[in-house]
């Protein structure tokens, strides 16, 4: 699979998780993929929020490495 398809699923499933982020008050941008890591920027509640590794392994990337083959993690670029 091409990276320019593996970046298109990823922006798509954030694009499905945004709304239960921002629910919370935060959100979630993507950076960049590389490797098979996925790199986001958690915003707003999120930046420092006591749940954001929860957030990140349990959410994001449990989904996308559900949805998306070829992600092998998750990391926040704060």
């Amino acid at each position: 699979m091409s990276t320019d398809t593996t970046e298109k699923q990823i922006k798509e499933v954030i694009k499905k998780l945004r709304p239960y982020v921002r629910r919370d008050g935060g959100d979630i941008e993507y950076v960049k993929y590389e490797d098979g890591i996925v790199y986001v920027r958690m915003l707003g509640a999120c930046v420092g929020c006591s749940m954001i590794d929860t957030t990140l392994t349990d959410g994001v990337e449990a989904i996308l490495l559900e949805e998306v083959p070829g992600i092998i993690g998750v990391e926040n670029i704060t």
